[in-house]
C-alpha cells in the first residue's frame, strides 16, 4: 500500500475475534527525508506498547462468552513490551527496562495494544510532554501522567535528569475504569534506568522510586488530561475541520441485555438474558458475507441500509434506566454520498451503569469538536465546539456519564466499520 500524507505512531493488529490479544505491532511512519519534527530531535525513540497476557486462550475466553451471554473472563496481567513485570507472580525477570543517558530527549511512542481496556501510564519523578495524539502532532504539553485507550497511540518526549540520579524508576501502567463489571486491575511496570558512571555501584542496589496514578475511576482527570489535546492548526500542518455540516447523527452507545435462546439459561444479568454491546439500541450481527463483498456483486439478505441515526425511543440518558433493555440484533449501515461533512455526537448511556467507551472509526481521521457530562444540549452545546484547532484522531473515548462530537469528511469510498470498545460483545448471525 502507499503512505500519503501520514507521518507518525499508529497501530496494526488482526481484526478476527480476540485474535488481536496477541497479533498487533506498531507502524512508525518517518517524516519525510529533510523534513524535521515540530519539536526538539530526539536523541533516540523507543517505541512501547501495552498489552494483555492471558493464562488461557483467548479465543476460549471470547467463544464461551458468547455461549453463555456473560462478561468475557479478564486478563491476567497487562504488559510493557510483552513483559508483565515484578508485581506479578513468577515475573520478576521478565521486566521490560529503558536505560537512559542523563541529559538526553528521548521521543517514547506510546501505543495500547490492549484489548478493551484503557490505561493510565506514568514514570515515577518524570514529567513528559505529549507531542502527537493518533499520528497527528499536538499542540505540546506537560504532565506526569496520562490516559491511553486501547487503539490510541501517544508520542511524548522525555527529558531524562541532567546529572546520573542515584535511583531507578518505575513505569506503571494499570487500568481507568468506570462500569459495574470485573476488570483486571493490576498494574504493569518497567524501569527506567539511568546509565550509571563507570566508577558507580551498581544499579541493583539503587532506590527504585515509584509513581503516583490516579485512582481507577478517576474520570475528572480523564476529562481534564483529553480536553489538553489540540492540533497544531498551523499553515504546515492545517486542521481542516468542517465548519458547516451536511449530516448531524446522534448516537447512544452502551450496554444492554439480549433474551437467551429458548430452553437456555443464560450468565447475564439476573442469569435470565445475555449482556449486548449496543449503538442506538442496535447490537451488530456479523454478516456471514462481507458487505462490500455483497454491495459490489449486489447479493440481497447480507445488510441494510436503515441504521437508526438517532435513538428510536428517546430517555434521559444518563438518569434512571428504562425498565426494558433489550437491544436489537442487525447488520444494517449508514449510506453516505462521497465527501459529505458529518457531525456525530455519541451519548453514553447508564444502563447497565455508565462506562467510558472507547471507539475507533475505521478508515478515517475525525476531528474531536467537543465533549461533555450528562445529556448532550443540541440547543446549547454546539455554541462551545472548538472549531479553531481540534485535536484530529482515529479513536476516542465517550466519557463516562458523557457526551463526545465529532466531525469529519466522508471522503474514503468504503465500507468503514466504527466499533465500541466494550467488555461485552456484538452477536453472531
Amino acid at each position: 500500500f502507499t503512505i500519503t500524507g501520514q507521518r507518525g505512531t499508529l497501530l496494526w493488529h488482526a481484526h478476527i475475534s480476540w485474535l488481536r490479544a496477541t497479533i498487533y505491532g506498531p507502524i512508525i511512519i518517518l517524516p519525510k527525508r529533510n523534513e524535521s519534527y515540530p519539536f526538539v530531535k530526539p536523541h533516540k525513540e523507543v517505541t512501547i506498547l501495552f498489552g494483555e497476557w492471558f493464562n488461557t486462550d483467548p479465543e476460549a475466553i471470547i467463544s464461551q462468552a458468547l455461549q453463555t451471554g456473560a462478561a468475557p473472563n479478564v486478563s491476567d496481567a497487562y504488559t510493557i513490551n510483552s513483559l508483565p513485570g515484578p508485581l506479578y507472580n513468577c515475573s520478576s525477570k521478565d521486566t521490560y527496562k529503558l536505560k537512559v543517558k542523563p541529559g538526553k530527549t528521548y521521543l517514547l511512542r506510546l501505543i495500547n495494544a490492549a484489548l478493551n481496556d484503557e490505561l493510565f501510564f506514568s514514570i515515577a519523578n518524570h514529567t513528559v510532554t505529549v507531542v502527537e495524539g493518533d499520528a497527528i502532532y499536538t499542540k505540546p504539553f506537560e504532565t506526569d501522567k496520562l490516559l491511553i485507550t486501547p487503539g490510541q497511540t501517544t508520542n511524548v518526549l522525555l527529558k531524562t535528569k541532567p546529572e546520573f540520579p542515584n535511583a531507578s524508576f518505575l513505569m506503571a501502567a494499570r487500568p481507568y475504569f468506570t462500569g459495574q463489571g470485573t476488570i483486571d486491575n493490576s498494574t504493569t511496570v518497567g524501569i527506567l534506568e539511568y546509565e550509571h558512571p563507570k566508577h558507580h555501584k551498581s544499579s541493583k542496589n539503587l532506590t527504585l522510586l515509584q509513581p503516583t496514578l490516579p485512582p481507577i475511576n478517576a474520570t475528572a482527570f480523564v476529562a481534564n488530561f483529553t480536553g489538553k489535546f489540540r492540533s497544531l492548526a498551523n499553515a504546515k500542518f492545517p486542521a481542516n475541520v468542517p465548519k458547516t455540516v451536511d449530516k448531524k447523527f446522534f448516537f447512544t452507545v452502551g450496554l444492554g441485555t439480549s433474551p437467551c435462546p429458548q430452553n437456555t439459561t443464560c450468565q447475564g444479568p439476573n442469569n435470565s438474558s445475555k449482556f449486548a454491546a449496543s449503538v442506538n439500541n442496535m447490537s451488530f450481527a456479523l454478516p456471514s458475507v462481507a458487505i462490500l463483498q455483497a454491495y459490489y456483486f449486489g447479493q440481497n439478505g447480507v445488510y441494510t441500509t436503515d441504521f437508526p441515526t438517532q435513538p428510536l425511543i428517546p430517555f434521559n440518558y444518563t438518569g434512571t434506566p428504562p425498565n426494558n433493555t433489550n437491544v436489537m440484533n442487525g447488520t444494517r449501515t449508514v449510506v453516505l454520498p462521497f465527501n459529505t461533512s458529518v457531525e456525530l455526537v455519541m451519548q453514553d448511556t447508564s444502563i447497565l451503569g455508565a462506562e467510558s467507551h472507547p471507539l475507533h472509526l475505521h478508515g478515517y481521521n475525525f476531528f474531536v469538536v467537543g465533549q461533555g457530562f450528562g445529556n448532550f444540549d443540541p440547543n446549547k452545546d454546539p455554541a462551545k465546539f472548538n472549531l479553531v484547532d481540534p485535536m484530529e484522531r482515529n479513536t476516542a473515548g465517550v466519557p463516562a456519564g458523557g457526551w463526545l462530537a465529532i466531525r469529519f469528511f466522508a471522503d474514503n469510498p468504503g465500507t468503514n466499520l466504527f466499533p465500541l470498545f466494550p467488555r461485552q460483545i456484538s452477536q453472531k448471525r
